[in-house]
């Protein structure tokens, strides 16, 4: 009885591009695919994204063959633009970069959901005000000084 060889991994990245119009570049390149046929086969999938920027993480192979996962828009990109402003604080401890209130933070939560590590929509939008706070985004209408109630000492 002969089995298949297991594919060996060669690489694994994490890539964000832009739905729909996905290029061959040096950020392909550097993963080792085919990038004719992947850009093809993610702009075909993406094509209802077009324009946003969308998280894909790619797993090569040692043949050049390839599977990737397309996951939703980063957090950080939902937050900037829910705050219309282009990048967080330089020093998210003491300069502010914006604000978005919590009912905002609470669309990204359930925009992000499928990708969060919770089903519950209250620790996710938490997770949201973290990277939110990391960024130097204030969530109007949460605590946004960090909790340390319950920490071990």
């Amino acid at each position: 009885m002969l089995v298949a060889a297991k594919k060996v991994i060669a690489r694994y990245a994490k890539l964000n591009l832009i739905g729909g119009q996905a290029k061959p570049g040096p950020a392909l390149a550097s993963v080792g695919i085919n990038m004719a046929l992947f850009t093809k086969q993610f702009n075909d999938q993406t094509k209802d994204m077009n324009g946003k920027v969308v998280a894909v993480w790619i797993t090569a192979y040692t043949d050049k063959s390839f599977d990737y996962v397309i996951k939703t828009t980063p957090a950080s990109i939902l937050i900037k633009e829910a705050a219309k402003i282009n990048k967080g604080a330089k020093n998210p401890k003491t300069d502010k970069a914006g604000s978005i209130t919590k009912e905002q933070a609470l669309q990204i939560a359930r925009t992000k959901m499928k990708d969060l590590n919770t089903l519950d929509e209250e620790a996710a939008v938490r997770m949201i005000a973290g990277t939110a706070r990391n960024m130097g985004v204030v969530v109007e209408g949460m605590n946004n000084e960090t909790n340390n109630e319950g920490a071990s000492k």
